[in-house]
């Protein structure tokens, strides 16, 4: 089996395309527009930006939480060591 699948194709048919190929590559292209077409419809539907209408309530979530930084709370009670 091995012998027969290393032998190298020649005749007349080799490197001819079939039809069926020809058909998979339209069904693919086809596909592609499609998938194109219904992804530009929801991008069109997202909003122009993300930011909230009124952030007050995730600023004060959000104060003191950047990693690294040293606030005065924290400069007054350094971290204990654990070891």
């Amino acid at each position: 089996m091995l012998v027969y699948l290393a032998q190298q194709p020649t005749g007349p048919e080799f490197g001819k395309a079939s039809p069926l190929g020809l058909l998979v590559v339209l069904v693919l292209l086809v596909g592609t527009v499609l998938l194109v077409r219904s992804m530009n419809k929801h991008l069109k539907g997202l909003p122009e930006t993300f930011e909230p209408e009124h952030p007050e309530p995730d600023q004060k979530a959000d104060e003191g939480t950047e990693p690294g930084v040293i606030t005065e709370e924290s400069a007054d009670h350094p971290p204990k060591s654990g070891s």
